[in-house]
């Protein structure tokens, strides 16, 4: 499949704009290529040249990060209404790039095909709220059995899944196990549908069987929650944060009363194969926090609750 590279960058949004849902087309080695709009980099100096040099000589020579990301998820990854990629995930890959002397391009792609795509370096990495677990480093399905190669992740954001429902709770639903006997929507492929997944082994043991409608994308899955087809969806906390505040969402959603389902961190997605370019990230990435640059990032979009301390490799559970 062809790509197409779009490259002007208007002014960043004073906040963050919804993005319209698009049906995706499935991609194979490609998809919609975009390119970052932080500023032009220029040639690294001091730490940044000494981290550049560690680079594989492949990305160094391309002067680009191919990034893998899902864009339908405000304010993480979305894309602006004229189509350009904004949020924590761009921005981020615009700084940690730009450090580099390297320009970020995002390859949009619908977020279950992320992990092949890293792994058959189709892209260079994966940024798209992707939650860094044990099973997704080793490649194993819930039962321990190997599904695929695993990949390593650099985390840069603590996050938490949250329960988000219909203004007024009219279900009254706050905990998982309050969940069973009703209809909870998702997106297909996330943590919060395996959470869900494994919850709804335990609303049959209770005789309270859970309906688990997985969907595309996450706009698709609040659509049902606003319109009673599920009592519930499940989102990452700054999403859901998002979902429940924003003028756009019409003051249509809230956010149960229960903490959070599951804390974890977001992770730089990369091929197990690529230490090199992990390590290089990781220590840039530490650059970023103690420059203050990581925290401008996290200040725009308002989630600096999220913030690390420090670039940690594969510290998901």
């Amino acid at each position: 499949m062809s790509r197409t590279l779009i490259s002007a960058c208007p002014p960043a949004p004073s906040r963050p704009l919804l993005a319209p849902s698009r049906a995706l087309a499935a991609l194979g080695v490609g998809g919609l290529l975009l390119s970052g709009c932080g500023s032009d980099p220029v040639p690294a100096e001091g730490s940044g040249a000494d981290l550049r040099g560690k680079l594989p000589a492949s990305i160094r020579a391309a002067g680009v990060l191919r990034i893998g990301s899902y864009l339908n998820y405000v304010p993480v990854d979305f894309k602006t209404p004229d189509g350009r990629p904004a949020g924590l995930d761009p921005d981020l890959a615009d700084a940690l790039a730009g450090y580099l002397g390297l320009r970020a391009e995002f390859v949009d792609m619908p977020f279950d095909q992320l992990t092949p795509a890293v792994q058959t370096k189709q892209v260079d990495l994966a940024m798209s709220a992707v939650i860094d677990t044990r099973q997704r480093q080793t490649g194993t399905d819930d039962e321990g059995r190997q599904v695929d190669p695993g990949v390593d992740f650099v985390d840069y954001f603590m996050s938490g899944t949250s329960i988000v429902v219909k203004a007024g709770n009219p279900a009254g639903v706050n905990t998982l196990d309050s969940l069973c006997g009703h209809t909870v929507a998702v997106q297909r492929g996330t943590l919060q549908d395996a959470i869900m997944g494994r919850q709804t082994v335990a609303c049959a043991k209770l005789a309270k069987p859970l309906q688990l409608h997985s969907l595309t994308n996450d706009d698709q899955a609040l659509t049902e929650v606003g319109n009673g087809t599920a009592v519930a969806g499940l989102n990452d906390y700054p999403v859901a944060v998002y979902n429940t505040t924003a003028p756009e969402r019409g003051g249509r959603f809230q956010l149960t009363s229960g903490h959070f389902v599951q804390s974890g961190p977001y992770g730089i997605t990369l091929g197990k194969e690529n230490t090199r370019l992990r390590d290089v990230l990781a220590r840039t990435l530490d650059q970023l926090l103690r420059n203050g640059t990581y925290d401008k990032v996290l200040t725009k979009w308002n989630i600096g609750p999220g913030a690390v301390s420090s670039a940690i490799v594969n510290g998901g559970l």
